[in-house]
């Protein structure tokens, strides 16, 4: 049980850490060019994607006894930021004057999800149950972290507009 927390652990990190190096030599170039647009709306594409965090309530789609203290969390709080990310989307596309409060509440409720995820995950010891979801916080959550990030660094600029 513990070598699959630390196996976990390590390829969570790892992931973060190429996503990371990724989004510098990739997407902070654009955002410094100004391109906000260009950057927002495949990353509000990608966490449209978060209603796949339903599948902590799945059964088969994790093992049996995964913590209900951690799923039922994980999966609602998932398909929550994956509804706000699609009325960014669509105030982001139609370049509307609400695009940056929607693109806020969107990104605080998505980055406070995903670390009481982590929290809770550890808490109720969920690692050993994942199965085979066990690539949502293995590869899905530090795309989804870094991605985070991007956001607020672009909201921390300066808003010139889309």
């Amino acid at each position: 049980m513990g070598g699959a927390l630390n196996v976990l652990t390590v390829n969570l990190l790892f992931s973060t850490v190429v996503f990371a190096i990724l989004a510098g030599i990739y997407v902070m170039p654009a955002i410094r060019a100004g391109k906000t647009r260009a950057v927002l709306i495949p990353v509000l594409l990608l966490h449209a994607f978060r209603h796949l965090g339903l599948m902590f309530l799945a059964p088969g789609a994790t093992d049996p006894g995964i913590p209900m203290g951690f799923a039922v969390p994980a999966a609602y709080g998932d398909l929550l930021a994956a509804i706000l990310a699609l009325l960014a989307l669509g105030a982001v596309v139609k370049r509307s004057g609400v695009a940056r409060p929607l693109l806020w509440v969107f990104n605080i409720e998505g980055t406070l999800d995903l670390l009481n995820a982590i929290y809770l995950a550890n808490v109720n010891a969920a690692f050993p149950y994942m199965g085979a979801a066990y690539w949502i916080p293995a590869f899905w959550v530090p795309a989804l972290l870094v991605t985070h990030y991007l956001v607020f660094v672009i909201l921390l600029r300066p808003w010139k507009g889309l």
